[in-house]
């Protein structure tokens, strides 16, 4: 099983990321991951299968979906689609924060006029960035603030049990430790030694992967470095013994298992066929 955390970096220019969700062509999916940032998908054409947590959100042509911070979600996409995604850093709500947590409600209700023109302000803020007109920065920014005024007017739960406040604090620990492995994935990252750097007991470090992240602690460990042995496969030349030690591998023939456990093909033989494609044979 898949579980990242996402970097998320704003466009220059203004404090939030905003884009056209990759998966336009459709055939693609994106895998469980979870950011610290408030994440909002406006589909404008085709439809989209999101995931967050156990639950199915099913989004057509003008629903729109916010993902909170730190819930873990992913997203089906079978067509394709356009779709607009505007992604939020939490520092952007804080002054506007009472509680703990700030929970906005995940999707759209039927079509009120209120979701409607929340997503034709989307529309409009993306079209204005698109075509960079003269003074667009001043457009953009205007309707983003309009947008940040409905989020904390319109969509946002006034009252957030504790169970949600605890659990995003267990969140916001794991980020941490997510974010500690990602930088040392090629150390020895057993699960003591992990728990031991940030004062747990073995024990609980498990639960809190098993609980939160939906994923076991040594999956995730070992998906990380596939996907950064992966990454070495395609760019060097390296061979797959040098390829397992520079990612935190033990030897070649256990980054060859982990690696056609993840993509169904060993290495070697996928290195191959992705240098014929190249040659075009």
């Amino acid at each position: 099983m898949d579980l990242k955390r996402e970097l998320v970096i704003p466009n220059d220019g203004l404090p939030f990321k905003m884009f056209v969700f990759e998966g336009k062509n459709g055939n693609y999916r994106v895998t469980k991951h979870w950011h610290d940032t408030v994440e909002i998908f406006v589909v404008f054409e085709g439809e989209i299968d999101f995931y967050i947590n156990a639950s199915h959100y099913g989004l057509s042509k003008g629903r729109f979906i916010i993902v909170n911070s730190n819930e873990v979600h992913s997203i089906d996409v079978p067509e394709e689609n356009f779709t607009i995604v505007v992604q939020i850093p939490p520092e952007e709500f804080e002054r506007f924060r009472e509680g703990e947590y700030m929970l906005f409600c995940h999707t759209s209700d039927g079509y009120k006029e209120q979701d409607a023109r929340f997503v034709r302000l989307v529309r409009q803020m993306y079209t204005a960035y698109a075509e960079k007109r003269y003074g667009y920065e001043l457009e953009v920014l205007s309707d983003y603030y309009r947008m940040l005024y409905w989020l904390v007017t319109q969509y946002l739960e006034k009252d957030v049990d504790e169970e949600q406040v605890k659990k995003n604090r267990r969140m916001k620990k794991l980020y941490q430790i997510t974010s500690y492995i990602q930088e040392h994935y090629r150390e020895d990252m057993t699960l003591e030694t992990v728990a031991g750097i940030f004062g747990f007991s073995p024990t609980y470090l498990s639960r809190i992967f098993k609980k939160y992240a939906n994923v076991n602690y040594k999956a995730y460990v070992q998906n990380v470095r596939v996907e950064y042995a992966y990454k070495e496969l395609l760019n060097t030349g390296y061979s797959i013994n040098k390829i397992a030690e520079n990612c935190g591998f033990p030897d070649g023939r256990s980054f060859t298992k982990a690696f056609a456990a993840r993509f169904g093909i060993t290495p070697d033989k996928y290195r191959r066929e992705v240098q014929k494609r190249g040659r075009g044979e």
